[in-house]
Protein backbone atom coordinates (compact mmCIF):
# COMPACT_ATOMS: atom_id res chain seq x y z
CA UNK A 1 0.00 0.00 0.00
CA UNK A 2 1.32 3.93 -0.97
CA UNK A 3 1.85 5.78 1.85
CA UNK A 4 0.22 8.77 1.85
CA UNK A 5 2.84 11.30 1.15
CA UNK A 6 0.85 14.60 0.50
CA UNK A 7 -0.79 16.93 2.94
CA UNK A 8 -4.08 17.12 0.74
CA UNK A 9 -4.26 13.39 1.98
CA UNK A 10 -3.29 13.74 5.51
CA UNK A 11 -4.30 14.79 8.97
CA UNK A 12 -3.00 16.50 11.92
CA UNK A 13 -3.45 13.90 14.24
CA UNK A 14 -1.45 11.82 10.97
CA UNK A 15 1.26 14.41 11.10
CA UNK A 16 1.78 14.81 14.51
CA UNK A 17 4.21 11.96 15.02
CA UNK A 18 6.16 12.22 11.43
CA UNK A 19 6.38 15.72 10.99
CA UNK A 20 9.67 15.86 13.26
CA UNK A 21 11.28 13.46 11.46
CA UNK A 22 9.89 14.86 7.75
CA UNK A 23 10.89 17.17 5.61
CA UNK A 24 8.20 19.78 3.71
CA UNK A 25 8.93 19.99 -0.22
CA UNK A 26 6.61 22.78 -1.07
CA UNK A 27 6.37 23.69 -4.82
CA UNK A 28 6.70 27.47 -5.60
CA UNK A 29 5.56 29.03 -8.65
CA UNK A 30 3.57 31.87 -10.73
CA UNK A 31 0.59 32.40 -12.67
CA UNK A 32 1.91 34.24 -15.59
CA UNK A 33 1.96 33.81 -19.86
CA UNK A 34 3.50 31.44 -21.16
CA UNK A 35 3.45 32.33 -25.38
CA UNK A 36 0.03 31.59 -27.15
CA UNK A 37 0.61 27.81 -26.88
CA UNK A 38 1.34 26.78 -23.05
CA UNK A 39 -1.12 27.60 -19.93
CA UNK A 40 -0.74 30.12 -17.31
CA UNK A 41 -0.02 27.87 -14.82
CA UNK A 42 3.71 26.22 -16.47
CA UNK A 43 5.81 27.27 -13.86
CA UNK A 44 3.82 26.32 -10.77
CA UNK A 45 2.53 22.53 -12.60
CA UNK A 46 6.62 22.23 -13.06
CA UNK A 47 7.65 23.03 -9.27
CA UNK A 48 4.51 20.89 -8.21
CA UNK A 49 5.41 17.72 -10.35
CA UNK A 50 9.15 18.05 -9.33
CA UNK A 51 8.04 18.18 -5.40
CA UNK A 52 5.72 15.20 -6.03
CA UNK A 53 8.74 13.48 -7.49
CA UNK A 54 10.83 14.55 -5.02
CA UNK A 55 8.03 13.09 -1.87
CA UNK A 56 7.67 10.01 -3.84
CA UNK A 57 11.45 8.83 -3.81
CA UNK A 58 12.22 9.72 -0.42
CA UNK A 59 10.33 8.45 2.46
CA UNK A 60 11.39 11.78 5.09
CA UNK A 61 9.50 13.55 2.38
CA UNK A 62 6.13 15.52 2.46
CA UNK A 63 3.99 17.02 -0.34
CA UNK A 64 2.30 20.59 0.28
CA UNK A 65 0.03 22.26 -1.99
CA UNK A 66 1.68 24.76 -3.52
CA UNK A 67 1.95 28.70 -3.58
CA UNK A 68 0.59 29.40 -7.24
CA UNK A 69 1.43 33.16 -7.42
CA UNK A 70 4.84 34.82 -7.57
CA UNK A 71 6.66 37.34 -8.32
CA UNK A 72 5.79 38.18 -12.47
CA UNK A 73 5.23 42.12 -12.77
CA UNK A 74 7.73 41.73 -16.12
CA UNK A 75 5.07 39.60 -17.94
CA UNK A 76 2.15 42.16 -16.82
CA UNK A 77 1.27 43.40 -20.32
CA UNK A 78 0.13 40.02 -21.16
CA UNK A 79 -3.77 38.98 -19.48
CA UNK A 80 -3.50 36.31 -17.20
CA UNK A 81 -0.71 37.03 -15.74
CA UNK A 82 -1.27 37.40 -11.75
CA UNK A 83 2.13 38.85 -10.15
CA UNK A 84 1.80 39.64 -6.13
CA UNK A 85 5.35 41.15 -6.55
CA UNK A 86 8.85 40.42 -4.89
CA UNK A 87 7.91 42.00 -1.22
CA UNK A 88 4.68 39.58 -1.23
CA UNK A 89 6.69 36.58 -2.42
CA UNK A 90 9.74 37.25 0.53
CA UNK A 91 6.82 37.86 3.54
CA UNK A 92 5.06 34.97 2.19
CA UNK A 93 7.95 32.67 2.17
CA UNK A 94 9.36 34.16 5.49
CA UNK A 95 5.39 33.16 7.55
CA UNK A 96 5.26 30.17 5.46
CA UNK A 97 8.82 28.44 6.60
CA UNK A 98 8.58 29.99 9.98
CA UNK A 99 4.99 28.46 10.17
CA UNK A 100 6.35 25.28 9.56
CA UNK A 101 8.64 24.79 12.50
CA UNK A 102 7.10 21.36 13.22
CA UNK A 103 9.28 19.79 9.79
CA UNK A 104 12.25 18.64 10.12
CA UNK A 105 13.11 21.28 7.46
CA UNK A 106 11.43 22.83 4.38
CA UNK A 107 12.56 22.44 0.82
CA UNK A 108 11.87 25.14 -1.64
CA UNK A 109 11.10 23.81 -4.92
CA UNK A 110 10.79 27.23 -7.21
CA UNK A 111 10.08 26.83 -10.97
CA UNK A 112 9.99 30.40 -11.08
CA UNK A 113 13.25 32.75 -12.36
CA UNK A 114 11.10 36.05 -11.13
CA UNK A 115 10.79 34.45 -7.25
CA UNK A 116 14.65 34.11 -7.48
CA UNK A 117 15.26 37.40 -5.56
CA UNK A 118 12.67 37.44 -3.00
CA UNK A 119 13.26 33.32 -1.92
CA UNK A 120 17.13 34.25 -1.99
CA UNK A 121 15.93 36.98 0.25
CA UNK A 122 13.84 34.89 2.48
CA UNK A 123 16.38 32.30 2.36
CA UNK A 124 19.42 33.93 4.07
CA UNK A 125 16.75 35.39 6.74
CA UNK A 126 15.73 32.22 7.46
CA UNK A 127 18.31 30.53 7.89
CA UNK A 128 19.99 33.46 10.18
CA UNK A 129 16.75 32.77 12.59
CA UNK A 130 18.05 29.05 12.64
CA UNK A 131 15.80 27.51 10.46
CA UNK A 132 16.22 24.62 8.26
CA UNK A 133 15.42 25.41 4.38
CA UNK A 134 16.79 25.03 1.01
CA UNK A 135 16.10 26.09 -1.86
CA UNK A 136 16.37 24.64 -5.12
CA UNK A 137 15.36 25.87 -9.00
CA UNK A 138 15.11 23.79 -12.07
CA UNK A 139 18.29 24.69 -14.77
CA UNK A 140 18.00 25.87 -18.18
CA UNK A 141 19.67 27.06 -21.00
CA UNK A 142 20.39 31.12 -21.52
CA UNK A 143 18.40 30.96 -25.17
CA UNK A 144 15.45 29.17 -23.58
CA UNK A 145 14.36 30.55 -21.03
CA UNK A 146 10.53 31.58 -20.73
CA UNK A 147 7.70 29.09 -22.75
CA UNK A 148 10.47 27.79 -25.14
CA UNK A 149 11.30 24.12 -26.23
CA UNK A 150 12.22 23.21 -22.63
CA UNK A 151 9.32 23.69 -21.27
CA UNK A 152 6.73 23.27 -23.70
CA UNK A 153 8.46 19.66 -23.99
CA UNK A 154 8.17 19.38 -20.26
CA UNK A 155 4.15 20.06 -20.61
CA UNK A 156 3.60 18.11 -23.16
CA UNK A 157 5.28 15.27 -21.28
CA UNK A 158 3.58 16.27 -17.82
CA UNK A 159 0.01 18.09 -19.51
CA UNK A 160 -0.48 17.33 -22.90
CA UNK A 161 -3.92 18.22 -23.38
CA UNK A 162 -2.79 21.99 -22.19
CA UNK A 163 -0.35 22.71 -25.10
CA UNK A 164 -1.59 23.86 -28.41
CA UNK A 165 1.95 22.90 -30.71
CA UNK A 166 -0.15 24.76 -33.58
CA UNK A 167 0.72 28.17 -32.07
CA UNK A 168 3.48 27.46 -30.72
CA UNK A 169 6.59 30.12 -32.69
CA UNK A 170 9.92 31.71 -31.84
CA UNK A 171 10.31 34.45 -29.39
CA UNK A 172 13.68 36.49 -28.40
CA UNK A 173 16.04 33.49 -28.69
CA UNK A 174 19.05 35.96 -27.64
CA UNK A 175 20.93 34.92 -24.56
CA UNK A 176 18.98 36.10 -20.93
CA UNK A 177 21.62 38.65 -20.19
CA UNK A 178 21.51 40.58 -22.72
CA UNK A 179 17.71 41.09 -23.01
CA UNK A 180 17.27 41.39 -18.71
CA UNK A 181 17.69 44.96 -18.30
CA UNK A 182 14.99 46.03 -20.81
CA UNK A 183 12.60 43.30 -19.08
CA UNK A 184 13.33 44.82 -16.27
CA UNK A 185 12.99 48.43 -17.16
CA UNK A 186 9.75 47.60 -19.51
CA UNK A 187 8.71 44.41 -19.51
CA UNK A 188 8.94 41.47 -21.37
CA UNK A 189 6.52 42.70 -24.34
CA UNK A 190 9.08 44.99 -25.11
CA UNK A 191 11.42 42.20 -26.11
CA UNK A 192 9.14 39.57 -27.15
CA UNK A 193 5.46 40.55 -29.21
CA UNK A 194 4.33 36.56 -28.03
CA UNK A 195 5.59 36.60 -24.58
CA UNK A 196 8.07 33.84 -25.50
CA UNK A 197 12.03 33.83 -24.94
CA UNK A 198 13.28 30.93 -26.77
CA UNK A 199 11.79 28.66 -29.78
CA UNK A 200 9.43 26.36 -28.71
CA UNK A 201 9.25 24.44 -32.26
CA UNK A 202 10.33 20.88 -32.69
CA UNK A 203 8.99 19.90 -28.74
CA UNK A 204 8.37 16.27 -27.97
CA UNK A 205 7.07 14.72 -25.10
CA UNK A 206 10.31 12.43 -25.29
CA UNK A 207 12.30 15.69 -24.83
CA UNK A 208 9.99 16.75 -21.73
CA UNK A 209 10.67 13.08 -20.29
CA UNK A 210 14.36 13.59 -20.21
CA UNK A 211 14.60 17.28 -19.36
CA UNK A 212 12.46 15.71 -16.11
CA UNK A 213 14.50 12.71 -14.82
CA UNK A 214 17.37 15.18 -15.11
CA UNK A 215 15.78 17.42 -12.85
CA UNK A 216 14.33 15.16 -10.58
CA UNK A 217 17.91 13.73 -9.95
CA UNK A 218 19.69 17.47 -9.25
CA UNK A 219 16.84 17.90 -7.13
CA UNK A 220 17.16 14.34 -4.97
CA UNK A 221 20.92 14.82 -4.96
CA UNK A 222 20.59 18.06 -3.35
CA UNK A 223 18.12 17.04 -0.83
CA UNK A 224 20.73 14.48 -0.21
CA UNK A 225 23.51 16.51 0.23
CA UNK A 226 21.95 19.74 2.26
CA UNK A 227 20.06 16.68 4.79
CA UNK A 228 23.50 15.15 5.19
CA UNK A 229 25.17 18.20 6.20
CA UNK A 230 22.84 19.57 8.07
CA UNK A 231 22.25 15.96 9.78
CA UNK A 232 26.30 16.05 10.09
CA UNK A 233 26.46 19.79 11.86
CA UNK A 234 23.06 19.19 14.09
CA UNK A 235 20.64 20.90 12.21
Amino acid sequence: MRRPYRLDQLTWPQLEAAAGRSLLAVPVGSTEQHGPHLPLTVDTDIAAALAGRLARGREDVLLAPAVSYGSSGEHAAFPGTLSIGQEAVESLLLELVRSADAFAGVVLVSGHGGNAAPLARAVARLRREGRRVLPWSPSGSPTDSHAGRTETSVMLELRPESVRMHRARPGDVRALAQVLPILRASGVRAVSGNGVLGDPTGATAAQGRRILAAWSADLLAAVERWSAATDHAGG
